[in-house]
Formats: structure tokens, sequence, C-alpha cells
């Protein structure tokens, strides 16, 4: 089934349903009352937003999912050619967690995809590979290979506990094609910068996905700081609205700095009445404004790119390291409510290592913020990040009254095999939405228990579950946004999930008891382990097994990919 191209926010609705959802789904909308149960339930919506995997890498034989064993991967892209090889490839287990980055630039992916074929992932890699490795055959057709690679619950089993015992989304797409940075800016904003585009004809991007211009396809740093980087090229200043913004209520008053493109959504912030919502960015490697330590990733600081977020200080106070938000769960000093987001680093600063001793592996997988490749996190230690926020929310007073939101900011360029749905055109002449799925876990005491969620959802329905919980207007119904829809923030669009079916009425309403913490919860013996204690047999989960596929890595597959200076 090709992509679709669509024009309006009406067709963009009906389309993304049509071509979301199965027929089999049995998606209910949920209603009116289960809103009201959530907003009474939930006061703390933490999110812990890792990087770089898509559905099929993580979860491709989660069974009952959307997975690699169905039909649907069979039409689309199951069995890709591998031009160096001369041969095919299909989906292939792996268990090391120290491997290579595919190219997850906006142009490689939509090569990748193909028009909704999904079938050219391999091809397109080794392409790209063969100009990184100098021509170098056999590194290229290794890095090719690594794009059809999976994981399960023998090498992730934290994330896959989670999904089994919690709700697993296999309907959540990236909310535009490209690499971190349009993933980081829509979780908060519901947009990349379709409004600033609109607005302003001059900034928008180029035909290619180098250089700056909104929306946003690339990864260039922010215009401001604090940064650990010397890039001379930087991304012009966002100026639309945020959640922070409407989270501020009658506290945007204070707002005096950059305002441009974003006064009106002030002053009907302001003249709403409504208090503000607290809200936290918690960073590995953030210390001050002007302060960051080695592996703080500026283009993953989403607030960062905003004038009026950065340089106001009712806004950026919010702005924090990683370990001010455990000790915050610890002394128990987080407010009444409000909304915090976790972001890890490229370099560790709690202490885990990989459990390979190879050196070269101890030198280049120090970080936990789950980027494949050298330089950046082994897998096993990222999920024990992802791990110790929620054992510490868990044992928290706050988890009796929370909802956990864990998912991917992009997917890394890996194979998956769902067509996303297409809306919005980009002036590159592709599609603005969506980009390929990526996974998303919610955990809450409140949440259906192994439930699979086929809603129809992506990046912008974390800021439309924000808005559900904490009873928040839509970014796309402000003034400086409104005038600018469909080009701008997804939150008014209906056909969007809202997350609200991954919870449980019942245990809403207590007719069921909510879910303990303990079960939310992985020992700290475990965590602190790596690799993991847990595996699929001590799971009870069974992977699911794919038809005609191989068990083990083709001929050819390397984990990691030789370099001049490797062994120096």
């Amino acid at each position: 089934m090709g992509r679709m191209r669509l024009k309006n926010a009406a067709a963009a609705a009906v389309a993304i349903v049509a071509l979301v959802l199965p027929a089999s789904a049995g998606a209910t909308a949920p209603g009116r009352a289960t809103a009201d149960a959530v907003r009474a339930r939930i006061k703390h919506v933490f999110v812990i937003f890792q990087e770089n995997h898509s559905f099929d890498n993580y979860f491709g034989t989660f069974p009952g999912a959307d997975n690699l064993a169905s039909a649907s991967a069979r039409e689309h892209g199951f069995r890709q050619a591998d031009p160096i090889g001369n041969t095919t490839v299909t989906p292939f287990r792996i268990t090391d967690p120290d491997i290579e980055s595919p190219s997850q630039a906006r142009k490689a992916l939509e090569a990748k995809m193909n028009g909704g074929k999904m079938d050219q992932f391999v091809a397109e890699q080794e392409r790209l590979a063969l100009k990184k490795f100098g021509g170098d055959q056999a590194s290229a057709r290794a890095a090719g290979l690594q794009v059809m690679a999976y994981y399960d619950c023998d090498t992730i089993p934290y994330l896959w506990k989670y999904a089994h015992t919690f709700a697993l989304f296999d309907r959540y797409f990236e909310a535009m094609t490209g690499p971190s940075t349009p993933g980081n800016v829509s979780i908060i904003a519901a947009q990349a910068g379709q409004t600033q585009g609109a607005r302003h004809p001059e900034l928008l991007m180029k035909s290619n996905d180098k250089g700056q211009g909104v929306p946003i396809s690339n990864d260039l740093d922010p215009a401001y700081g604090p940064s650990t980087e010397l890039y001379a090229a930087r991304q012009i200043p966002q100026q639309y609205a945020t959640l922070m913004l409407t989270l501020g209520g009658t506290s945007d008053a204070q707002v005096t700095n950059d305002t441009q493109d974003v006064a009106g959504d002030l002053g009907a912030t302001i003249a709403s009445g409504r208090a503000a919502v607290p809200w936290g960015w918690y960073q590995e490697g953030y210390v001050s404004p002007t302060v960051a330590l080695p592996g703080y990733e500026m283009h993953h600081n989403a607030p960062q790119y905003f004038g009026y977020l950065r340089n106001n200080d009712v806004f950026w106070n919010n702005v924090r390291g990683a370990q001010a938000l455990l000790d915050a769960l610890k002394n128990q000093t987080l407010p009444d409510r409000g909304i915090f987001y976790v972001k890890g680093a490229s370099k560790t600063e709690f202490g885990w290592k990989p459990a390979n001793p190879d050196p070269y592996v101890q030198k280049n997988y120090t970080g936990d913020d789950d980027h494949p490749g050298p330089s950046d996190s082994d897998h096993q230690v990222a999920e024990a990040f992802v791990a110790t926020f929620v054992n510490a929310i868990a044992r928290s007073p706050y988890w009796n009254a929370s909802a956990i939101v864990i998912t991917w900011d992009d997917p890394g360029g890996f194979y998956d095999h769902v067509p996303p749905p297409d809306f919005e055109q980009c002036p590159d002449a592709h599609p603005c939405g969506d980009g390929p799925r990526v996974p998303m876990i919610l955990i809450s005491p409140y949440a259906r228990s192994g439930a699979i969620v086929h809603d129809a959802a992506d990046t912008a329905s974390v800021v439309k579950f924000a808005e559900a919980t904490f009873d928040l207007p839509a970014l796309s119904s402000l003034p400086d946004e409104a005038k600018f829809m469909p080009e701008g923030p997804r939150d008014g669009n209906p056909a969007i999930d809202n997350f609200l079916g991954a919870f449980d009425p019942a245990r809403l309403a207590r007719t069921t008891p909510p879910i303990a913490a303990a079960d939310a919860e992985i020992p700290d013996d475990a965590v602190n382990a790596i690799p993991p204690k847990m595996n699929c047999s001590s799971l009870g989960i069974t992977p699911v097994t794919l038809p005609n596929a191989p068990s083990t890595p083709p001929p050819g597959y390397m984990p990691r990919i030789p370099r001049k200076g490797d062994q120096d």
C-alpha cells in the first residue's frame, strides 16, 4: 500500500483513521467520562523520551502486536534486496546491545520507506554506507544488513516487561519523518515549525535536509546555550506555541523577552485566568543556563530551541539536570501536579558500563539515551536508565496519581513494516506527517493490563494527553496559531489519539483495583547488573516466530564496523 498525500486537516483526519486502524482493532474513542476520570485520577505525567529505535527493531516479535509475523509485514518490505550481497535479507534477531547507528536523516528515511512500500531500507543504507566507508563493500553491506535486525526480551527485558504489564501502542508514529530534533520539538509543540513557515515563507526549509529553516528537518543545534559543541551552524529560533506556554496560565504575564509571533497566544493564556501547571525538562548533563557536561545533547533539549522559553526565567527555571528529578521524587518535593520530561545523555552519569569487556565497547558505548552507534549508548545501559526513573516513580507517593509515557524520538533508520499515514505536504515535496512507527508504552496504576492499543497516535499525542489531563486549550486554538491551520499544531486533529484508550475505565472508577506499584518495579540488583538478570523465560513471554526467517544474523553481519584507529 503506497503512501497517500493529503492537503487539508479534514482529509488528513479521515485518512489517518483509514490507514492506521486495522479493521480488527476494535478501537473505540474514549468518552467524556473517561477523560473526566483520567483528569480526576492523574496528577503527574512523566515522559521518558529515548532515542532512535523503530517499533519493529524493539517489539517486532512482541505477541499480539502488529509485528513482523503479520501479513502486512510480508507485504511491506519483509524481504528486502541486498544489492551488495546480490541476495535478499529478512528480519533477524540479535542480542548484542552495542551496534552501529543507521542513517535517520529525513532524505534517507523517505528513500527507505519508498512511498510506503517500506522495501528500500537495506539498499538505501548500503548506498549511504559506501560513501561513508570509502567504497568498502563489506563494511557497507554490514551497515545495510543492520537495519533489519531486531531485539526481544532476552536483550531488553525491562522494556518488554513494561509492555507486557501495562499498555503498548502499536500505531504510534514519529510526528515528522526525520532525526531527533523534529521529534523532540513536536513532543512539546505538536509540530516542528509549520506555523512559523506559514507565517514567514522566507524561513521555510529548503529541498534538502541539511540547512536552517522550518519545519525543522535535521539536527542543527539550537541558537541558544548551554553548549558542549562548537558547531557554527545553528537552527533559527523557533517562534510558535508550545505546551509550556499553555501550562503557564497567568504566570505568562512574566514573559517579556522574545515574544514575537506568540504575543497573542501569551495574552490569551493570561486572560484565561488559569493557574499555572508546573512542568520540568530534566536532561542529563545539564548544569546551568551556561554550563553543560560532556554527553549533553543540545539538539535533544526541545525548550532550548524557543527564544521565549530559553530567555525568560519563568520558563527556563524549569529546565534541570536529570538527577534533580530523582531527588525530587525521593524527597517528595514535586508539586501537587505537573508534567515532567526526562532525557538521557551520550555519556551516562550513573556509572553503568556495557557488559562487553572489549576496550572499544567500553570506550565508545558510554551513553544511556538509547541512541545506537559509537560515541553513544549501550541499549542495556539505556533501559537501566529508564528503569531507574520508573522505579523512583513507583516507590514514591506520586505513583497513585501518575502516568508514565516511555517513547522514542525517531526510528533510528531501522526497518519498520507499517507505512505511516501522509498529511500536510512539506516544502521538500514529502509529507510533513507522519514519520515512521516508533514504540510507545504507557505505565499507570490505571492502565489496561497487557493491552495492545491500536489507536492512531503520533508524537503530538503527548501534547494532547497533557491537555486532556490538565484541562488545557489546544495549541491549535490559540490566536497566533489558529489563523494558519492546518499548517500548525496537530493537537486539534481528532484523528490523532490522546492516549485515553490505554486506561481501564474500571480501574479509573476503582471498581477494579489499580495496578500495584510493585508491578512496575525492577529490583535494584537487576537494574544495576548489566547484562540484565531477566529474560524472556523468567518474564513468561514467548516472542512470536517469524515465517521463513532466519533465527541468526546472515553472513556478513557485524554489530560494530571496524574503522581506522579503532584499536588505537
